[in-house]
């Protein structure tokens, strides 16, 4: 089949709203800070593996996979303990860093994951943990009654280790939205350790974002909405079914909707058009090929369930799903959600950030940065980039947005600013603290005008920031994510993370860096 390029009317259809991520465990962050390199700034870039053919990345993590038991070793790892490898980022200077879960006596252990940054030369420059604590339990066998489908794990997730037990219930949530809720329970006493919901979701209402181009290929006498060009993505009406992928969309013409909900393949356009647009983004901006980096696209999903108000990504099919809305005309399909949600994807790549407590937040504020991100990258006129979340879908009746970057509060339950009870807040809204940083790292802090939107930025103690720009704020926040955040990352975590990512880009004695620290401060992370 031979990939067609062809621009057609899309009715992009705009939606955001509470866009919840799901993570796993949780832990205390321990980084082992690395030398200062103070190479000047203008001679610095990150290169991961994935600007490569996805076979080098392959290749990269087998090596590392044949290495693994000799670098537990040096780890200090116990005897039972064992790494496996789960991603390998090179950046320019030659530096390695190679993200690894953990086993013990064969059992995953929850909240172990750990990343190794690696010299040039082979020496271990430092290590970032999601857990301090040392991996070890009793026995392995479960004193309480065990399911027969539960799972033995080690939850590492908070205290000391211990040996548990998890399980899946899966159902439907109250708005029609599947679930999969994840329980961990002590293996020993039975007490319920953690709890969480495994499915990806965002709220809203659709509207138009113009024409656009989509890569199709052409199949018989047809043509397929199957994106060649972008590791095979796929675009499926599921009919208003529940499960399964449905149809695949095709069309005699080559000419796909008609711009309004009342034809089925406007929803299909728009999903189409938002992954192309996220996976052109990690492509340029990062060198990422493909959510995971494997050069493997995910798939999309439309026409989800009947007046399902709603849009949810899901690991375990690695796939985005959106519906209809109230009416049935007015799919969720925009392309600031794609961007959000796809990108909870990346996050369960790399850090793979809990969903409970500060992390969560951080989880969910990945995916309000990088949906940003996209949505500016894509230079669409008629969605124009901006640090607005949901701003056109009218979510609340009144013509503001759902979220806003530069102050968070103006929602009316987001945080601006971190204190010691943020991670008590829904992580929606403790998402505020990051969105707030990104913006006033990317833009500064005070008043201005941006593609036609008036911001005005406040700091926690009346400091002004200086701003570096979108493109670099956004490089930091993404090797932070992908090399030096784990599982339990707080936000003072986060704070170390894009302060190591800053001085590895652009140096110890950058202005990038000062900025990085002056925006945390701003948002009081200090």
């Amino acid at each position: 089949m031979t990939p067609h390029m062809n621009t057609r009317r899309a009715a992009a259809l705009a939606a955001v709203a509470a866009m919840v991520v799901v993570g796993m465990q949780t832990g205390a962050a321990n980084a082992v800070p690395d030398n200062g390199n103070d190479t000047p700034s203008a001679t610095r870039s990150v290169v991961p593996f994935g600007a490569n053919k996805a076979s080098v990345r392959t290749a990269a993590i087998k090596s590392a996979q044949g290495e693994a038991s000799s670098t537990a070793d040096s780890l200090g790892l116990g005897s039972k303990e064992k790494l496996v490898v789960r991603d390998v980022i090179k950046d320019a200077d030659g530096t390695v860093h190679t993200r690894y879960e953990r086993t013990y006596d064969g059992l995953p252990v929850l909240g172990g994951d750990l990343v190794t940054h690696t010299a040039p030369g082979g020496k271990l420059k430092g290590v970032t943990k999601a857990t301090k604590a040392r991996i070890s339990v009793p026995s392995t066998t479960p004193k309480i009654k065990t399911a027969a489908a539960a799972r033995k794990v080690i939850w590492a997730g908070s205290g000391k280790p211990v040996l548990a037990l998890e399980t899946v219930r899966t159902g439907v949530q109250k708005d029609g939205t599947p679930s999969r809720v994840h329980t961990i329970t002590d293996a020993i006493t039975g007490k319920k350790l953690q709890s969480y919901e495994a499915v990806e979701t965002g709220v809203g209402h659709s509207q138009y974002s113009g024409d656009v181009d989509l890569t199709t290929t052409a199949s018989g006498s047809g043509f397929e909405l199957t994106d060649g060009d972008r590791g095979g993505h796929k675009t499926y009406d599921l009919n208003q079914g529940e499960s399964g992928t449905g149809d695949l969309v095709t069309d005699d013409d080559d000419t796909w909707g008609d711009g309004t909900g009342d034809d089925r393949q406007t929803a299909a356009v728009d999903a189409a058009y938002g992954a192309a647009q996220t996976w052109d983004f990690y492509k340029s901006a990062f060198g990422r090929d493909g959510i995971a980096g494997d050069g493997k696209a995910a798939y999309s999903r439309v026409h989800y369930g009947d007046a399902y108000v709603n849009a949810f990504w899901d690991d375990s099919c690695f796939c985005m799903t959106y519906g209809d809305g109230a009416d049935n005309k007015s799919a969720l399909t925009a392309l600031d959600v794609a961007g959000h949600e796809m990108s909870h994807g990346l996050t369960a790549s790399t850090a793979n950030l809990d969903y409970f407590g500060e992390s969560g937040g951080l989880n969910e504020a990945t995916s309000d940065i990088l949906g940003t991100s996209v949505e500016f990258a894509a230079d669409n006129s008629t969605d124009v980039g901006d640090y607005l979340i949901g701003e056109k879908i009218d979510i609340n009746g009144d013509g503001t947005p759902l979220r806003y970057m530069d102050k968070p509060s103006k929602d009316g339950g987001s945080a601006d600013y971190w204190d010691s009870s943020v991670g008590d807040l829904d992580v929606h809204y403790s998402s505020g603290v990051a969105n707030h940083f990104f913006y006033l790292l990317s833009e500064g802090s005070g008043a201005k005008t941006i593609n036609g939107v008036d911001y005005d930025s406040p700091t926690s103690d009346g400091s002004t920031v200086t701003g570096i720009g979108r493109d670099k704020a956004v490089q930091i926040w993404y090797k932070a994510l992908s090399e030096y955040m784990t599982s339990s990352t707080d936000y003072a975590g986060a704070r170390e993370a894009t302060e190591k990512a800053a001085t590895d880009l652009y140096g110890a004695d950058s202005a990038e860096l000062t900025s990085v620290q002056a925006a945390w401060s701003g948002v009081n992370v200090k």
